[in-house]
């Protein structure tokens, strides 16, 4: 069966364009034009991911995230022409498990699409060994190595690597990961994780035109990008 996706937009051209590139990628799909509409249809459907617009005419979409959530474990992304940080993070922390800013690209929405959905499913955990190329991370064991050769990583840097090894492909804010990283009497501040992300770059990435391992999300947080 393939999956299902609800696409909740108030802009008829914008639900006809993701239907058309979602039935076209293999999905079913489902329509909810307001915060109503979109309840009920999750509730019907059991869709297994929502793209969710922001801006509907009804209810604000952020206040959608938690009752959406609440319903089942169906990815939320969240697909909205707001580019303020501070949207992004609230829908990230309301439960959001990524955020596609309009206009979008198609390809990189239905990529960020596949990973979300890969790594929701409990039967389809995080990896233990991602391979990007010669790099390969081994989650478990705390072994890092690019083409055989191991790299030295501080305590840190595993820990940071670690917690966006676990939600690959998917956003994770600045506070999380410094919550998960850095112990209250360790006096936490962004400044630290920004240079625990350069160094990881510096030491993951070979030289060369290659895309970044580590994506950044401006004033928003860091993905460990699953494809590249």
């Amino acid at each position: 069966m393939p999956a299902k996706i609800l696409v909740v937009d108030d802009d008829g051209a914008i639900r006809r364009l993701l239907r058309n590139t979602l039935v076209h990628a293999g999905y079913a799909v489902a329509e909810a034009w307001d915060g109503k509409s979109a309840i009920s249809g999750a509730a019907a459907e059991r869709p297994d991911a929502v793209l969710l617009d922001l801006g509907l005419p009804d209810r604000d979409g952020l206040s959608l995230i938690p009752l959406l959530r609440g319903q089942g474990e169906a990815v939320i992304l969240v697909v909205s022409a707001r580019e303020a940080v501070e949207e992004k993070v609230a829908a990230l922390d309301l439960g959001a498990d990524d955020f596609v800013t309009k206009p979008f690209d198609t390809e990189e929405l239905l990529a960020r699409l596949r990973v979300a959905l890969r790594h929701r499913s409990a039967s389809d955990p995080a990896p233990r060994t991602i391979r990007r190329g010669e790099l390969s991370i081994d989650t478990e064991q705390r072994r890092v190595t690019r083409g055989g050769e191991e790299l030295h990583l501080t305590r840190k840097e595993h820990e940071v690597l670690g917690v966006l090894a676990r939600h690959i492909g998917r956003v994770v804010t600045h506070e999380r990961l410094l919550t998960a990283c850095w112990a209250a009497d360790e006096d936490p501040r962004i400044e630290y994780l920004r240079i625990v992300i350069r160094n990881l770059r510096q030491k993951l990435e070979a030289p060369g035109p290659v895309g970044s391992v580590i994506a950044n999300e401006l004033g928003v947080g860091y993905r460990l990008r699953a494809e590249g």
